[in-house]
């Protein structure tokens, strides 16, 4: 087993880098915005429903076949170098299939399928991508499974700067000709990104010292091997973003049902996807380094059938998991109009962020939990409630928003998310034998973060604090928030367990499972 020193190092450099490349991405997508209107916000995330969609194919499942069977040569001692060629030969092969079928029938989906001739030439600049974006995340697999994530804060780093300085460049030259060149001009300096980020990848694999690590072992074919673990999470996966690619076309076209105009719906569909959910998940980038970094950490914990240690990391995952999202929840439901106006004046993003703000623990440790599955070797068992997710979604737009609008969406939401984490949660506690404690691991967080808003906002009722009064910065009343809650967790004893102990007879630390 790796360290703790190893899993801390990389969980905290990879939660860094997370926090500062969202932060930046919401700082830049609030920016596209205000450039392209809410019309062309959701003329943007049509586009990328359906890229969404050709990702999936193009990658077709290789990240998690490469985190395995990179964690797996650890054990076994196969050559990293006959593991990496298999993922990349799998990685072409979809890839450039993916690009093609994109590419040739981009003018048949953008006309008849999302209905709006605009999105033609951004699903052609798109296309050209998918074959570079299957090799980084192959890639990217690779470095996470022998631990250096670092490489790939490296190149996420890289890609993110690229894309930021090549889409402003192009939205001051072409965006002024209308809402389809703006759109083109972000998909543009995306595409240009991710060839970049590829290049980047290559070159840190390139020089990695580790990649000839093992030996040579009589084994199957490597691209036999990556298919028989990416492709059943791939078929899936086909199918899930199959599905959630006809929810996102139908919800624009549910809302013109309830009596919307076109571009009323497109816009409530641009405020929504567009700028509420990067609000939502931008805290989530902590947590996701940690996730990333589980699947090796479970499978080799699998591979050696240490169930007892399963077991404790499987605990601290689920408790830091909802201590620190029912903190973030707290935090957005108090200050949703405060968040919302703040980034995007203007628009009901604030009203949505409310709405939304309950379902934030669900949805992270939802994602935490995926992670541990699939590093136990349930990705089969994960895909199937997923697709059940998305079939259930996918018939709930189609009855709810012609009849309830943009709310009836907002129910969908609820009723998926959690049935959706219920079976997951119910499926690790299964595999783990782990028993949830509601009372120490929900209950006392919310009490929590529930002192914490109301002793700053009474504070700043009465003006108590000239930092947090009445005329302070919302955003000095939010770290308030934030720094108590972190106060009262500790002396309520929330954090008591997850604090990596010493053993007796050897002194080694016990291995953390997630952020402890």
């Amino acid at each position: 087993m790796r360290s703790v020193k190893v899993f801390f190092a990389n969980a905290v450099l990879l939660a860094s880098a997370n926090v500062i490349l969202r932060l930046i991405s919401v700082a830049f997508n609030a920016y596209v915005s205000e450039k392209v209107g809410a019309e062309g916000m959701g003329l943007f995330t049509l586009v990328m429903s359906v890229y969404g969609l050709a990702v999936t194919v193009a990658t077709s499942g290789v990240h998690l076949a490469a985190v395995r069977l990179t964690a797996e040569a650890e054990v076994s001692g196969i050559s990293r170098r006959t593991v990496v060629r298999g993922c990349v030969l799998y990685s072409l092969l979809f890839g450039i299939f993916s690009g093609v079928t994109l590419f040739a029938l981009s003018a048949p989906i953008g006309t008849y399928l999302l209905g709006d001739a605009r999105t033609v030439p951004s699903l052609r600049v798109l296309a050209i991508s998918l074959p570079a974006i299957s090799l980084s995340t192959a890639l990217a697999g690779y470095f996470t499974g022998v631990r250096r994530v670092y490489k790939n804060v490296i190149v996420s780093v890289s890609e993110q700067f690229v894309k930021i300085a090549l889409c402003s460049a192009l939205l001051l030259l072409i965006a002024p000709a209308g809402v389809e060149y703006a759109c083109l001009a972000v998909v543009g300096g995306s595409a240009i990104a991710e060839g970049t980020s590829f290049l980047c990848s290559l070159v840190l694999y390139l020089t990695d010292s580790g990649r000839r690590g093992g030996i040579r072992k009589a084994e199957a074919s490597p691209f036999r091997r990556t298919a028989s673990i990416a492709f059943p999470v791939a078929v899936g996966s086909y199918a899930r973003q199959g599905l959630l690619t006809a929810e996102h076309l139908a919800i624009p076209w549910g809302l013109k049902r309830s009596g919307a105009s076109a571009s009323a719906a497109l816009a409530s569909y641009g405020v929504l996807h567009g700028m509420v959910f990067p609000l939502i998940l931008f805290p989530s980038a902590v947590l996701g380094a940690f996730s990333g970094l589980l699947v090796p950490e479970f499978t080799e914990a699998h591979e050696r059938s240490d169930t007892a240690h399963i077991k404790r990391m499987a605990e601290k995952v689920l408790r830091t998991s909802l201590l620190f999202s029912l903190g973030v929840s707290g935090i957005f439901l108090s200050f949703a109009h405060e968040i919302g106006t703040g980034m995007y004046p203007g628009t009901d993003a604030g009203t949505f962020l409310s709405l939304l703000a309950p379902l934030i623990p669900v949805m992270y440790l939802d994602s935490s939990v995926d992670a541990m599955l699939k590093g136990l070797g349930e990705q089969l068992h994960c895909m199937k409630i997923n697709m059940a997710d998305s079939a259930v979604s996918l018939a709930l737009v189609f009855l709810l928003l012609p009849r309830f609008g943009i709310m009836g969406y907002v129910a969908v939401l609820y009723i998926c998310e959690l049935m959706n984490a219920a079976l997951s949660i119910s499926r690790l506690l299964e595999v783990t034998g782990l028993h949830f404690r509601i009372g120490r691991w929900i209950v006392k967080p919310i009490v929590n973060v529930i002192l914490a808003t109301s002793v700053v906002r009474l504070l700043s009722a009465y003006g108590a604090v000239p930092l947090i009064g009445t005329g302070g910065s919302a955003w000095a009343r939010i770290a308030a928030v934030t720094v108590l809650y972190a106060l009262l967790t500790a002396v309520t004893g929330a954090l008591t367990g997850l604090i990596p102990k010493k053993r007796v007879n050897n002194s080694e630390i016990i291995r953390p499972a997630s952020c402890d």
